[in-house]
């Protein structure tokens, strides 16, 4: 039978399973499905309509699942969906979506740290680290392995690439390609070098994707005819092709380089 502590409160409808620890003063609502392995430690919160796979560790004071901050929101059935393995530190806030239907959702192995926020109907990849005070709006969708630094800011409905990261206290109102640096507001200073080779991109691969970063963020090109002479090198590989799709598929746009003329 699931640990739970005396003082925690848990709703009959929640199904936990057999291993789950709940702690002190924890609460479990409703319409909640716990997987194997998850520790809902003391304080934390988790809202109706929530379903989190195995491993999953709650610190004291997250709250997954509750309300999303949406003065359109009226109650209606929406959920949230976490995966597996994800550490959700304290204080991190994840929201259920705000239409009937609709859900907010979390891959695996992530790591939220204290404070930062996901907002309702998120996407969010696996691998990827939100460190403290980083807040997404909603409908952001951030790829594998990303880093949102702290007390970065991204606005409702950005992209953000996989591999790309952002800069502490930068901010993200245009859709950061994958492998991409975002600083300041909108700025793509560089490639993700460390992150790749800490991914097991070889030099190869590297040396491709920043290639192609020059053409496309440095070459002072209008963006239509950087991205065709990318997509025509015979160097382009299957990383840069990614890049280029991401690019052409964005409905927001894309950061630029520092004093290009698409800035």
């Amino acid at each position: 039978m699931p640990q739970i502590h005396p003082s925690a409160v848990v709703d009959p409808g929640a199904r936990l399973a057999d291993d789950v620890e709940v702690g002190p003063h924890a609460f479990i609502d409703a319409n909640v499905t716990i997987g194997p392995g998850c520790r809902i430690l003391h304080g934390a919160h988790i809202g109706r309509w929530t379903r989190l796979g195995a491993n999953n560790t709650l610190y004291p004071g997250a709250v997954v699942g509750h309300d999303p901050q949406d003065v359109g929101y009226k109650g209606e059935e929406a959920w949230t969906e976490i995966g597996d393995g994800n550490i959700i530190r304290e204080g991190v806030t994840i929201h259920r979506g705000n239409r009937p239907g609709t859900q907010t959702r979390v891959g695996n192995h992530n790591f939220f740290m204290v404070n930062s926020h996901i907002a309702h109907n998120c996407v969010i990849g696996n691998h990827v680290i939100l460190v403290n005070g980083a807040l997404l709006a909603g409908h952001v969708e951030v790829g594998d392995r990303a880093i949102i630094s702290g007390n970065c800011q991204v606005h409702q409905f950005v992209r953000i690439g996989p591999f790309a990261m952002m800069r502490g206290g930068s901010g993200a109102a245009k859709d950061v390609p994958p492998y991409c640096i975002n600083d300041g507001l909108n700025w793509l200073r560089a490639i993700n070098v460390v992150g790749l080779r800490r991914s097991g991109f070889d030099a190869g691969r590297i040396r491709a994707v920043k290639e192609a970063f020059k053409t496309l963020f440095r070459a002072n090109l209008p963006l239509a005819e950087a991205l065709q002479r990318v997509a025509e090198d015979p160097g382009c590989t299957a990383d840069v092709r990614l890049m280029l799709d991401f690019i052409r598929e964005s409905k927001r746009g894309v950061g630029s380089g520092r004093g290009s003329s698409r800035e």
